[in-house]
């Protein structure tokens, strides 16, 4: 029989038995014209595509449920129409490709008779379990992304390289399933169909060398040569067998990079980026330009937000990570998002993604310098983000502001005197809460500056602090004692005056321990994701966050065991949390926001001995190193506490090592990451590097994670630590 009228009755027949007709011989003296691709294949009554987008019926079976004969019916099910799918496309491309060099035509014909034999193999299976094919509604899918193929390249690409590399992994972890569920017959099956695939994809790895370009390693050749909705996470199943992809001759790193890949396989992403300079964009306007370290730093964190996002959403960087890390970040139980390089800041001209539908924009913070970078992509949002502005809201420049934080402060302490009689009557304010002469005042001129800091002194508080109003915590700031200003402090104060924004003003206190509240704006409201204890220098200068077991339900017990009657405490600094979010939500809403939102505040010791509590220093309308620490503990075991730290190369140095890399590895051994627990392990011990060492520069991120007594202090237990071979940190910037 002519390989051409083989192909045609596989292709076009109407019935289950033409298609799976294997002659015995095949000569290919005939090969005929090249066919056009049709809209689909023959299939008989019952067999027919479902239309797209819809799902029922044909949805896998969780693996508890295998040991039900129904239920494993329709997984072979579901295996058996992609048998049968990769059979009319090995047809396919035997009719488009006449001219393919007679070698690869002959494989692919071997290919197609093992396709039929697993198509039977299925069919007899599931007739077993009760299941007839065509029963449940069939997905088309394959042949939808497949058919188009413009070159035999394209066709190993997209089937061999692809859908028949995913099936080495879902052949392994179902067959194991089935002898689990005692059934070796079908885990048999499995075995030999397994077997079948390295051989089909080694068959297609030879001929996709043979046509890629020869500067290209296997890798790269093979992302390149994908077209959208495809990418590489779709060659990957459940579980990831390394070893049948080393039998089918795939090199280590193609299997490395493949292993950490990630990309949509149909969900609208999320988009991340890292823009920690919403501050400065906003008060010092488009034309601010980061200093060198900064940026540094900035370039070093830049896959953090991978911590906030989830596996199918997009994290833009201007630079991946290597595939080492993000083996370590992903051993470590977490979910990778798809990387998508930026090039001088900029999306980079015909990038896929400007292609695709995008669900959210999640930048660290939005500021025009996020806006501008995120416009080329707003076309593509869809779903609810469609209304997303374009450009950014001025409104929303007036909550980066301390003398916003701190105007919403003073008007929610004169509220709460009232609230807080009708919710614990016979308890005063003043007791627990800090009063209104110490939240900080606005003022535009130097002579006002010093006329506040006399008041200031009169009413008990010697040292004051003067903010710019944008700029991050730590920097932006000056300390005034009781002494005149030196020369140096008038000329800072006179560039901050000269900015137009006035500076706020403010006791400087005696901080014990400082905390953040993270919350989230949504459709819903304003809600709280939870509590982190926040390590400041004494500048205010970030250096860790910290948070307990219960994160999200109460502040850190350290900040409760400084306040008086800290058990009954605990529940009116919960209402104050809840009354300031029924507050802040129609304010934040008027100006524009949603999404994350950082409080930052802190208990200090007042000039009687008595500790207090300031509920907001300021108001971050971002994302936080101390949302991404709650994220990350997410991974952690119950029971267990964590530190994020940023260390910087002196850190490194005084270990006595050379640079990020080798100080990762002395981390490494000194805190061995470990994880236990079913059905999915989490963190039970240790330290994880946050970014890349091998890349990082200027900074890099560790969290510290471990078991946690109630009756310990998370800090001196856990961040001691890693304080023990690591001196502070003292960035330029701060996030």
């Amino acid at each position: 029989m002519e390989l051409r009228d083989f192909a045609e009755s596989v292709l076009f027949a109407r019935t289950l038995e033409e298609k799976l007709h294997c002659p015995g011989t095949l000569t290919d003296e005939r090969p005929g014209p090249a066919l056009s691709t049709p809209g689909a294949p023959g299939r008989p009554n019952g067999l027919a595509f479902k239309p797209t987008g819809t799902g029922a019926g044909s949805e896998v079976p969780p693996d508890h449920r295998l040991h039900e004969d129904r239920e494993r019916g329709r997984l072979l099910h579901f295996f058996c129409n992609h048998e049968l799918l990769a059979t009319e496309l090995m047809a396919l491309v035997l009719l488009r490709f006449p001219d393919a060099p007679p070698a690869f035509r002959r494989g692919v014909a071997q290919t197609l008779r093992d396709e039929q034999e697993h198509t039977r193999m299925y069919l007899r299976r599931m007739r077993d379990c009760g299941i007839e094919f065509g029963e449940l509604p069939v997905s088309g899918y394959f042949w939808r992304v497949v058919s188009p193929m413009a070159s035999p390249l394209d066709f190993v690409t997209s089937l061999s390289l692809t859908f028949e590399q995913a099936n080495l992994d879902f052949c392994r972890h179902f067959a194991h399933r089935f002898t689990e569920a005692g059934d070796a017959e079908t885990a048999r099956l499995l075995d030999g169909i397994y077997r079948d695939e390295i051989a089909h994809v080694a068959h297609g790895l030879k001929w996709f060398r043979r046509w890629k370009d020869p500067r290209d390693n296997d890798w790269d050749a093979f992302c390149r040569q994908l077209r959208f909705p495809l990418s590489p996470t779709r060659a990957r199943g459940i579980g990831f067998n390394a070893e049948g992809r080393r039998a089918a001759g795939l090199d280590s790193g193609f299997i490395a990079n493949l292993n950490v890949h990630s990309a949509s396989k149909g969900r609208t992403p999320g988009i991340f980026v890292f823009n920690p300079f919403a501050e400065e964009f906003v008060g010092r306007g488009p034309g601010f330009v980061p200093s060198g370290p900064a940026a540094q730093l900035a370039r070093d964190l830049s896959n953090l937000p991978q911590f906030l996002a989830r596996q199918d959403d997009v994290v833009l960087v201007e630079r991946p990570p290597s595939v080492a890390f993000l083996s370590s970040i992903k051993d470590a139980g977490f979910a990778l998002p798809e990387f998508v390089m930026l090039e001088h800041g900029r999306l980079r001209p015909g990038d896929p993604l400007l292609e695709r539908k995008i669900g959210s924009f999640r930048p660290w913070a939005w500021s025009p310098d996020s806006a501008e970078l995120l416009a080329p992509l707003h076309p593509q949002l869809t779903g609810p983000a469609k209304g997303c502005p374009a450009a950014f809201d001025p409104r929303r420049g007036d909550l980066y502001s301390k003398a916003w934080s701190a105007a919403f402060l003073k008007e929610f302490l004169r509220e709460w005197d009232t609230i807080a009689r009708e919710v614990s009557p016979g308890v005063a304010r003043d007791d627990w809460l800090c009063p209104t002469e110490v939240v900080g005042s606005v003022v535009g001129s130097e002579e006002e500056v010093l006329k506040r800091r006399e008041q200031l002194r009169e009413t008990g508080y010697p040292r004051i602090v003067i903010k710019e109003p944008f700029g991050l915590a730590g920097r932006n700031v000056l300390r005034l004692a009781d002494d005149a200003p030196t020369d140096a402090q008038r000329r800072w104060l006179r560039r901050a005056l000269a900015l137009g924004h006035g500076v706020v003003v403010e006791p400087w206190l005696d901080r014990r321990v400082d905390f953040s509240v993270q919350m989230e704006l949504g459709p819903q409201g304003l809600r709280l994701i939870g509590f982190t204890g926040l390590l400041n220098d004494d500048a205010g200068r970030f250096r860790a966050n910290w948070a307990g077991p219960k994160h999200h339900r109460k502040p850190p017990e350290e900040v409760l065991r400084l306040l008086p009657e800290p058990g009954a405490l605990n529940g009116r600094i919960g209402r104050l949390y809840a009354v300031l979010a029924e507050q802040l939500e129609p304010r934040l809403r008027s100006l524009g926001h949603s999404g994350p939102l950082g409080v930052d505040a802190f208990v200090y010791r007042s000039s009687d001995g008595r500790c207090r509590l300031k509920p907001i220093v300021e108001i971050n309308p971002r994302f936080t190193m101390g949302r991404v620490t709650l994220e990350i503990l997410r991974q952690a075991a119950p029971g267990c506490a964590g530190v994020f730290r940023l260390l910087s190369q002196a850190t490194a140095t005084a270990a006595g090592c050379p640079g990020f890399l080798p100080y990762a590895t002395l981390l490494a051994q000194q805190f061995p990451l470990v994880l236990g627990g079913e059905p999915i392990p989490k963190i039970r011990s240790g330290v994880l590097c946050l970014n890349d060492p091998a890349q990082a520069e200027s900074v890099l991120a560790v969290a510290h994670i471990g078991p946690h007594s109630p009756a310990d202090s998370v800090l001196p237990g856990m961040a001691g630590m890693i304080r023990s071979i690591s001196p502070p940190f003292e960035p330029e910037t701060s996030v």
